[in-house]
């Protein structure tokens, strides 16, 4: 069966041979993959940016991710020799070190916010995205790959996580309280960013254009259900609808970390096909696939927090098998971590999600 083939019949609610599955890595484990493989390469961006999907393709995955946005700022070319760097939007970055028992790598966090400054914002001029250059990476992907991959079009961070970089959490926060007619402003701009990106992507012919901002924390919403409703609810239904105008095939993904249950039911209603990642820590799978498993599937699934890192091989097949016949009973579930794998997972654990993915088929879980 052809990959994209695969996933097609999962999004479908179908069982295919095997569940498909996408797998994305730090640039850190990237590294210690293409060792491993014997493998030569460029340096890996999880986010987008010179990605020759050779290792995905190694590993025999199925869906191939091309990113266009803010979110490609997290590991801009040469940030491992930096200790900190400004992105085009203007937001500063520092390169944190850290160890691992695999070796060291470095983590970005954002420094300095371009827009903490009310004065700023008037003569604020974002990035253009309608720039020929941003999308032919995503073009030379679709014409070398669509026909055997399915291709996810990426314009993740779409709103939320891009407008506090620029004015920072804590005021962007405020704003919505205090100032809604100032954080409308803000959340604007790239709104509007990626919804040309998003559209452009989708006018190309990617088969899903994934958004989303992380909004929940491990135990609730970061923000109140009805703030979300406010500031984003109405962006992101626009936005999915603009989407589906220009292809009603397209399939739409939604990201976010955390407990986001109170919002399920507005994502399904604004025309959310898939919600990824599915964070085991923080929402329960098997409640999710039983509310929800005949409106939306499911993209993830797998502890990125215990069972990847810290756990034994053992608890890595066991867990994949349980997804497997719970929320991916019936097809709707894109297995895979739900986060860029680690530096600190030992890759004893990292073959063993990989072989149980590709060695168990449906029929063998029957």
């Amino acid at each position: 069966m052809r990959h994209r083939e695969r996933v097609l019949m999962a999004l479908n609610h179908e069982e295919p041979d095997r569940c498909p599955m996408q797998i994305s890595f730090t640039p850190e484990f990237a590294a210690r993959l293409r060792k491993e493989l014997k493998t030569g390469g460029v340096s890996h961006n999880p986010h987008g940016g010179g990605n020759t999907y050779q290792l995905e393709r190694a590993l025999d995955q199925d869906m191939l991710l091309t990113s266009v946005g803010w979110a490609n700022s997290y590991y801009q070319e040469g940030y491992a020799d930096r200790d900190s760097y400004i992105d085009e939007w203007g937001i500063e970055w520092k390169t944190v070190k850290y160890s691992t028992r695999y070796g060291e790598g470095r983590y970005t966090e954002i420094a300095k916010h371009p827009l903490v400054d009310d004065k700023a914002i008037d003569s604020y001029q974002p990035p253009d995205p309608e720039r020929p250059e941003l999308y032919e990476e995503s073009a030379r992907v679709i014409r070398e790959y669509q026909d055997e991959y399915f291709i996810v079009g990426v314009t993740v961070t779409t709103i939320f996580e891009t407008a506090w970089a620029l004015r920072g959490l804590d005021q962007l926060l405020m704003d919505m309280v205090l100032n809604p007619d100032l954080a409308e402003r803000i959340l604007d701009i790239p709104y509007h960013y990626h919804l040309i990106a998003a559209k452009k992507l989708a006018e190309m012919g990617v088969d899903m254009i994934w958004l989303g901002d992380d909004v929940g924390t491990q135990k609730a919403m970061m923000i109140s259900p009805e703030t979300w409703r406010k500031f984003f609810k109405p962006r992101m239904a626009n936005l999915i609808a603009e989407l589906k105008e220009i292809n009603p095939d397209l399939k739409v993904a939604y990201h976010s970390d955390g407990v986001i249950y109170p919002i399920i039911p507005d994502l399904i209603e604004i025309g959310l096909d898939v919600l990824n990642p599915v964070q085991p820590a923080a929402m329960d799978p098997e409640e999710l696939k039983r509310k929800y498993g005949d409106k939306l599937s499911f993209w993830g699934s797998i502890d990125e927090q215990y069972t990847l890192p810290f756990g034994t091989p053992a608890e890595v097949k066991k867990e994949i098998i349980n997804r497997l016949k719970t929320i991916g009973r019936d097809g709707g579930l894109i297995i895979g971590p739900t986060h860029h794998v680690q530096l600190d997972t030992p890759m004893e654990n990292f073959w063993a999600m990989i072989d149980t993915i590709r060695n168990t088929t449906y029929a063998s879980l029957r």
